[in-house]
């Protein structure tokens, strides 16, 4: 029998014929292979031109509210030469000189303008003007000590006795409104031989009043007056409690009139061995509205 060469004839080695058929398959699933990758491409280009890539925000549509970033650049503060237009609560009882925020950011564009009043930032003069004008205690003339940090400040006031600097309060002062030249004003004391510590710092009461405290010394006689921005002379007097010993509890009952502010300063004061007023403390109160 005759037979054909190695060409792929009938008859002839069948391999080259497996070798070429498996040659194509590859090729076609190379082609393939290439064609899907070039789609994928595409696509990730076309995305990433549209914005709508995982983890890259779109831009907002016309007349959506943008959102805030942590990388929005922040707000410069106010600064002294411009007033604010908007102040947020003040966290205290507004006691002296000011009686509210607003009062306080009206006397700074007074200062802005004219310079009125300097000493309102400085909460030295301000603690002794309180002492020796609003209370009335000309005796207790002269700064003992000061601390101030940040916005808030304890400065000691007292006098000058047989040859010494005596201590008779430390004043609680705090800078109300906003700016660099936020005034100070006095809102309590922080003491230890003489407190008041009831009623409770900024409770709203009527009259008649029981306050008390503690103290310490030796025949003292505790005076108590409720006084209010708005009068000059106290609207309630208590005098006097004969009191004494370490850190003794004391308490009086004061009764007070023609309450018409926000706010009420109640004075504790003791004396008389040296001089009238040698020891006080204040605390801050509201009045009840009237029926």
């Amino acid at each position: 029998m005759t037979t054909t060469g190695p060409d792929n004839l009938p008859g002839g080695d069948p391999a080259p014929l497996r070798r070429a058929t498996r040659r194509m398959r590859i090729a076609i699933v190379v082609a393939a292979v290439t064609g899907i990758a070039l789609i994928a491409v595409l696509a990730v280009v076309l995305l990433r031109d549209t914005g709508s890539e995982p983890g890259v925000a779109a831009p907002p549509s016309a007349g959506a509210t943008p959102t805030t970033s942590a990388r929005t650049t922040p707000t410069p503060s106010p600064t002294p030469s411009k007033p604010t237009t908007t102040v947020g609560p003040f966290a205290y009882q507004a006691l002296w000189p000011f009686s509210s925020v607003a009062g306080a950011a009206a006397w700074q564009r007074s200062y802005r303008s004219g310079g009125h009043q300097p000493w309102h930032l400085d909460p030295e003069q301000t603690a002794l003007s309180f002492t020796t004008g609003y209370l009335g205690f000309t005796e207790v003339d002269r700064v003992v000590s000061s601390s101030v940090s940040g916005d808030e400040a304890r400065i000691g006031v007292g006098y000058q006795a047989e040859g010494r600097l005596a201590h008779a309060a430390t004043l609680h002062l705090v800078r109300i409104s906003l700016g660099l030249d936020a005034p100070w004003e006095v809102v309590g004391t922080i003491d230890t031989t003489l407190t008041l510590d009831h009623p409770r710092y900024g409770a709203t009461v009527t009259s008649p009043l029981t306050v008390g405290g503690l103290i310490t010394g030796v025949d003292e006689s505790i005076r108590v007056d409720v006084r209010q921005l708005s009068s000059t002379k106290p609207i309630g007097t208590y005098c006097c409690l004969p009191a004494g010993g370490e850190r003794q509890p004391w308490s009086a009952r004061v009764s007070f009139t023609g309450a018409t502010g926000s706010a009420l300063t109640v004075v504790a004061s003791t004396g008389g061995h040296l001089q009238g007023v040698e020891a006080f403390a204040i605390t801050g109160l509201h009045p009840a509205p009237a029926n």
